[in-house]
């Protein structure tokens, strides 16, 4: 069964740092392609990133660009989500998703199998 857990989550200023974790089991995590998405209240859920299984393939939403990297190690099962320059419309619960074996990096959540339970990053001003 595939576990996908959340955490790094928080409280920080307006161009403070934070740096999310998901922790991988129950899979061959090498063999799947993860991403972060992100849904503040009362909006849809929104891509952040993704990252392909060997990690040497990356895609940002245009709104964090620059400022956001993901990573990923397949030793650890684990993948990151650094966030920098955080500003305050960046506030919303995050999530990890992983899909299994895809050759691009989907953008879409309706393509993403495995989602972890969220972790809340609240950015004051």
């Amino acid at each position: 069964q595939v576990q996908l857990v959340e955490s790094g989550g928080g409280l920080v200023q307006a161009g403070g740092s934070l740096r999310l974790s998901c922790a991988a089991s129950g899979l061959t995590f090498s063999t799947y392609v993860m991403g972060w998405f992100r849904q503040a209240p009362g909006k849809e859920r929104e891509f952040v990133a993704t990252i392909g299984r060997s990690g040497d393939s990356t895609y940002y939403a245009d709104s964090v660009k620059g400022r956001f990297t993901i990573s990923r190690d397949n030793v650890q099962n684990t993948v990151y989500l650094q966030m920098n320059s955080l500003k305050p419309e960046d506030t919303a619960v995050y999530y990890c998703a992983a899909v299994y074996s895809r050759r691009y990096l989907p953008r879409a959540s309706r393509e993403y199998t495995n989602w972890g339970q969220g972790t809340q990053v609240t950015v004051s001003s």
